[in-house]
């Protein structure tokens, strides 16, 4: 079986290309090789082809699933339509390069937006509500929408009777069939308005200032991105909004590191206490918690506390905390620290340091064994 060719390699197009870069090798890609102009063999393969790859990386979820998956994440329906020319209604854009119409037979949704949104380390754990302001096309709120200053009348469109739709017959070398296109007189919305709204100057949108709240669940990571629906720009008359999607980054905390949903902190002790065992206090995500230290404990030694971690923004199941002991060596002593230091050196007789390493690195040099 034939690889499937890269989507991007297809159009001729980075993988960071915006959707207007798309949309443009789209149509290049496909005025070439459209079969009324190209009579080559495989010109009718290519442009089906293309016309796969627009379908998909125009298509923002569909195209975040290829990009992390490859062809196995839009295998399910990416290539559904392709297997003849009977697919070009599915394809607005292929009657707009070739016919000079629009394919589409109702009004187009609102647009997607994006928004990058920063939070603290606090809103990982326990979730938070934040609020965000930006700018969007809505719907006109002086005349909702109809594009009519209040108390005029809006007619029907005297070119499409009010269905918003004109059909014509074309020719191509496939034979005759009919193509339906949206108004020109009315953009598809069966009225005409003699009397424009003031506001919106006729467009029933305009852009304004909006400030939306947007719940963080816990759980959530640098890179989640969270899709709100409805929260777009608004769609022409009829037609649904856009999407709102979020793309979250986490601040740094003061002391506390996440990996996965763990969470790892760094507790210092002294010597006395690493050499001794102590209890120590620890801070936890749900506050200080006391921690048993035994004796001869080393720099580096971990320590788990079970369920205290970070809770999965699916599951629920919450992660643990790992504290890292870092045993501090003292850089400014006391005269009394440093006698009882010195007291406790000389309790290290020097047979129990030659019995180690360099102890036997000795016996070696002299040829004496221990």
């Amino acid at each position: 079986m034939a690889t499937k060719a890269d989507y991007y390699d297809v159009l001729g197009v980075a993988r960071s290309a915006t959707p207007e870069e798309i949309k443009k090798a789209y149509r290049q890609k496909a005025l070439k090789y459209h079969p009324d102009r190209n009579k080559e063999p495989d010109a009718g393969d290519k442009f089906k082809e293309v016309a796969e790859a627009y379908q998909i990386l125009s298509n923002t979820e569909q195209r975040a699933a290829y990009d992390r998956y490859g062809h196995a994440g839009v295998q399910s329906g990416s290539a559904q339509g392709f297997s003849g020319f009977e697919g070009f209604g599915g394809f607005g854009d292929i009657f707009d390069a070739f016919f000079g119409g629009s394919g589409r037979s109702g009004p187009g949704a609102g647009r997607d937006l994006e928004y990058e949104v920063t939070i603290d380390f606090e809103s990982v754990v326990f979730g938070s509500e934040e609020s965000i302001t930006m700018a969007r096309v809505e719907v006109c709120d002086r005349c909702s929408g109809t594009r009519a200053e209040p108390g005029t009348e809006v007619e029907r469109c005297s070119t499409c009777g009010g269905s918003g739709q004109v059909r014509r017959v074309q020719k191509n070398i496939f034979g005759q069939f009919q193509q339906v296109t949206a108004c020109s007189t009315c953009n598809g919305d069966g009225k005409t308005v003699r009397t424009p709204c003031r506001q919106c100057r006729g467009q029933g949108r305009l852009r304004n200032k909006r400030s939306i709240a947007v719940t963080i669940p816990p759980g959530v990571d640098s890179g989640t991105r969270m899709r709100i629906r409805g929260e777009g720009e608004a769609g022409e008359p009829g037609a649904p909004n856009g999407d709102l999607y979020i793309y979250l980054t986490v601040r740094d905390h003061e002391f506390f590191r996440r990996s996965g949903n763990n969470i790892i902190v760094e507790k210092e002790i002294n010597l006395a206490e690493a050499s001794l065992g102590a209890t120590v206090e620890v801070p936890t995500l749900k506050g200080v918690r006391e921690l048993k230290i035994p004796p001869g404990t080393q720099s580096g030694r971990p320590f788990r506390l079970r369920n205290e971690g970070i809770a999965d923004v699916n599951s629920g199941k919450r992660g643990d905390e790992i504290v890292e002991i870092i045993v501090s060596t003292p850089t400014k002593l006391s005269s009394r620290q440093r006698e009882l230091l010195e007291e406790l050196n000389e309790t290290f007789s020097n047979e129990d340091h030659d019995g180690g390493i360099f102890g036997k690195i000795k016996d070696k040099i002299s040829g004496e064994p221990r």
